[in-house]
């Protein structure tokens, strides 16, 4: 997850007006789909990475995962891009512990501190990639092993001219569906209503996917009651501001 205020200012000057085609490469030198942030770590933060990590970490050199082995069990899977400081990850992960979840965020604050309330919580069903995520679905995770894939508050690169850094194009989204297993669904949801409609536009011309919402009345879905309301998202909610949610379905 990343603050939308804040902008790559070295970023390509390249314009573009619409999503990407399909088959445009996933990785471009120079171009991520995120930013580093600096950040001061504390205590806890420290602790989760030093101390927690060799546990629930995983990284690209770790190679392909068998899932089942992984956790030891079979169950269903969800993997969540941008997890920020992982409040929402580490609440569902304790709701339902009977699902295993894989959390991938590029900030170090952010995965020491859910790595640290990982093991204050005692919690088994949850592993981590300090990764790009493009890299952890290309090279980690098996296709069709995926329940569900989460996308939350992404950076919206809202000028015209870093829309190519949008990490919703349709190589990602493909990418997806090849990790999801048949049925499993992808869940997006942003705060600014025009990267919103890019999502949409992207999801509509994407294969082997069906939106779940009611198509004659919208394309997005009421907020689920599983995805957990957080304090950014109450803050702009007393503002008056908007949320967009969408769940699209693989074929």
């Amino acid at each position: 997850m990343t603050d939308p205020q804040h902008q790559d200012e070295g970023s390509s000057a390249s314009k573009t007006t619409g999503p990407e085609s399909p088959d445009a490469p996933l990785h471009r030198r120079g171009i991520k789909s995120y930013v580093i942030r600096a950040g001061r770590m504390t205590e806890a933060q420290t602790r989760g990475l030093e101390e927690v990590w060799p546990r629930l970490g995983l990284t690209i050199a770790d190679g392909p995962q068998n899932l089942d082995t992984l956790f030891g069990r079979v169950a269903p899977r969800v993997a969540e891009v941008g997890f920020g400081m992982g409040k929402s990850l580490i609440e569902q992960a304790e709701r339902h512990p009977e699902v295993d979840f894989i959390g991938i965020e590029v900030h170090a604050p952010g995965v020491g501190k859910l790595l640290d309330e990982a093991d204050k919580r005692g919690l088994t069903n949850i592993r981590v990639y300090r990764e790009d995520a493009l890299a952890v679905l290309e090279q980690c995770l098996p296709a069709d092993s995926l329940t569900t894939f989460q996308l939350f508050f992404p950076d919206p690169w809202p000028k015209k001219k870093h829309h190519k850094r949008r990490i919703v194009q349709p190589a990602f989204v493909e990418l997806i569906r090849t990790r999801l297993k048949a049925g499993g669904t992808l869940h997006m949801a942003t705060d600014w209503e025009a990267y919103a409609e890019w999502m949409v536009e992207v999801m509509d011309a994407a294969p082997g996917y069906t939106n779940t919402a009611e198509p004659e009345t919208s394309p997005y879905v009421p907020r689920p009651d599983f995805r957990p309301l957080t304090k950014f998202e109450a803050r702009g909610e007393r503002l008056g501001h908007g949320v967009w949610d969408l769940i699209y379905r693989r074929d």
